[in-house]
């Protein structure tokens, strides 16, 4: 039994040892070649005559959780997605009237008063909102009530006023009731390039252009609406075309030529338009 365990080792598997011989050879190594341990081979009737026995392996029956399962409550496994239906307006508006408030600066006010009817009407009438501008915290603030029948109402009316607050038309932010894809942005000149004194003046006069043509420009261009109030600039549209807009501002506050922004803005246009 040994001697089958030594012939079926490889020779590289064999082990060496390195030793010192005695007189004559002191310093120098010789490789000595050793034999392995002997291996005792037991077998399958000798184990069990020592009264170890064999374990074999359970098959898992049909419906048993397999070792990986986490245990529950001794409940059944939920085998659907729950399904939780749509809730409707009224379900939503249980918990209570909401309320938006929108801050207002003072040199607002005098345009919210004389456009308080054209702003009053819509919101009341269309949207089924109540609304009313506090003098003592000087906010315009948008309550829902039980006639309210559009959740997102509320929201709409919000985004409407703070356009009108911002310096847009009435004409212009009603967009934002009527239609669902018209957003706001608003950065700064600053934001782009850090710009202070003659140099911050000089951006401003480059988006507005001489009479404000170069910003009507990029309005009809990109069908948007664009207010400049001193150093921040306030764009409304969609969102392709705010992207457009935004581009355009934004080479002509780091310097580029007017005319080169409108070539540039025209060719995307025209681009945008080819795909729809």
């Amino acid at each position: 039994r040994e001697m089958t365990a030594w012939s079926q080792l490889s020779p590289a598997s064999a082990f060496w040892r390195p030793c010192t011989c005695g007189a004559g050879m002191e310093g120098s190594v010789v490789e000595e070649r050793l034999a392995p341990p002997p291996v005792t081979m037991e077998t399958e009737g000798a184990g069990e005559a020592e009264g170890f026995t064999k374990v074999r392996r359970r098959k898992r029956r049909a419906g048993e959780p397999g070792e990986g399962a986490m245990e529950t409550g001794g409940g059944p496994l939920p085998r659907k997605r729950p399904d939780f239906p749509p809730l409707s307006g009224e379900a939503l508006r249980d918990g209570g009237a909401e309320m938006r408030k929108i801050p207002v600066p003072a040199n607002r006010y005098t345009p919210l008063k004389e456009n308080w009817m054209k702003i009053f009407t819509p919101i009341v009438e269309h949207l089924q909102l109540q609304i009313r501008f506090n003098l003592k915290t000087r906010t315009v603030e948008i309550k829902s009530c039980k006639e309210t029948k559009d959740i997102s109402a509320l929201t709409k009316a919000a985004d409407f006023v703070k356009a009108f607050v911002l310096g847009f038309q009435v004409e212009d932010a009603l967009a934002l009731i009527r239609l669902d894809d018209l957003f706001l942005e608003s950065f700064e000149v600053t934001d782009v390039k850090p710009l202070k004194g003659d140099h911050l003046s000089r951006a401003i006069g480059r988006i507005a252009g001489k009479g404000g043509k170069t910003k009507f420009t990029i309005e009809n261009v990109t069908r948007t609406r664009i207010v400049l109030a001193d150093s921040k600039v306030h764009i409304l549209g969609s969102f392709q075309n705010i992207k457009m807009a935004r581009t355009a501002i934004c080479n002509l506050i780091l310097g580029s030529p007017p005319s080169k922004v409108y070539g540039n803005i025209r060719a995307v246009a025209s681009r945008a338009a080819e795909r729809f």
